[in-house]
């Protein structure tokens, strides 16, 4: 079981994501998570290098989609200015949301990526719906929700476990 929490990539930040290597897969859509992901739970707006990855990331022809379990008012808030679409209160790990996103690109998911900081939702939602998992380092955990913080002693019992199986490095990486 705790292997469906294991993901594809682990990455520092989102900028720290090779866009290349993606696009040399015929990946053509990202699919990405909000709080402590893009940016601090508690950052209301797009940081200015937000903006320019974004940009970057818009250049290399890629489409994203943000992808959230938070309220309409916080992810359009930070969405509209950007011009990105966005689907709140997404219910994830569910895989209805997921198929959404990919259904907002016109994508399949063999062409689309899922990056975000948490196992049991991004991850394990993103393999679910069969889509290549990036997982990077929550920004601001101190500004987590309790949800959150209850999905993250969750997180420790399963990587406990698979470090035991030699299925996650002991060093870095959370």
């Amino acid at each position: 079981m705790f292997k469906r929490l294991l993901p594809d990539q682990i990455v520092n930040t989102v900028f720290d994501i090779d866009l290349d290597e993606l696009k040399s897969r015929g990946v053509r859509g990202i699919i990405t998570d909000l709080d402590n992901t893009l940016v601090g739970a508690k950052t209301p707006l797009a940081t200015p290098q937000l903006i320019d990855w974004l940009d970057i990331v818009k250049e290399r022809g890629f489409q994203v989609v943000i992808l959230s379990n938070n309220n309409k008012i916080r992810v359009g808030n930070f969405a509209d200015p950007l011009g990105i679409p966005f689907i709140p209160a997404a219910r994830k790990p569910g895989g209805a949301a997921f198929r959404r996103a990919l259904s907002l690109m016109g994508l399949s998911a063999e062409h689309a990526v899922v990056v975000g900081d948490q196992m049991l939702t991004d991850v394990l939602g993103g393999r679910r719906a069969g889509l290549h998992t990036i997982l990077v380092t929550p920004i601001a955990p101190a500004e987590e929700g309790w949800a959150t913080q209850i999905n993250r002693r969750i997180e420790k019992i399963a990587l406990a476990r698979l470090r035991k199986k030699g299925l996650w490095p002991d060093k870095g990486g959370r």
